[in-house]
């Protein structure tokens, strides 16, 4: 079987790092969004100012424990209930059900998308969240589908679900 650890401490931190990143720039827009909402009262629908709210939450979550994940992570990689293959499908697959729900009700209170050609209020904006709540998307999916990988090598070596993601 093919040693996948080496992989494992290097694609870990780098594939957190992004789904950090994208958050708190989906989190930039989101509160800005909401705060203008707040203020002005010119959303679109109530559809569109209740999903943008939802997504400042998502991002909220995601940034929190991404960081917390990743920094355990990087102190004790291969020790602890944390950081264990079950820990990291849990926080993840919660997470990857919020971008899912996030993602997918904007696009559809947005009709897959604004035309900014029709002058809506905070089209480039809106455009934007729903792109980044996509990418998100793209990182927590791939995540899950790693972790899931690694709990089925955790449970053929013997560690169950509750073994590390590096042996």
């Amino acid at each position: 079987m093919v040693n996948f650890d080496t992989h494992i401490r290097r694609g870990h931190p780098i594939i957190f790092g992004f789904i950090i990143f994208f958050s708190i720039i989906e989190l930039a827009i989101s509160a800005w969004l909401v705060s203008r909402f707040n203020l002005r009262h010119d959303f679109l629908s109530f559809a569109v100012r209740d999903r943008t709210r939802f997504l400042l939450f998502t991002s909220c979550w995601t940034i929190f424990f991404s960081l917390f994940y990743f920094a355990l992570f990087i102190h004790s990689p291969t020790g602890g209930m944390m950081t264990s293959v079950l820990s990291h499908a849990v926080f993840l697959f919660l997470t990857w059900i919020f971008w899912t729900a996030g993602a997918a009700a904007i696009t559809a209170a947005l009709g897959g998308g604004l035309n900014c050609s029709a002058h809506f209020t905070y089209c480039g904006q809106l455009n934007a969240l729903e792109g980044f709540a996509w990418v998100v998307w793209i990182f927590v999916t791939f995540a899950l589908i790693v972790v899931f990988l690694r709990g089925v090598a955790a449970s053929r070596r013997g560690d169950g679900y509750r073994g590390s993601l590096i042996a």
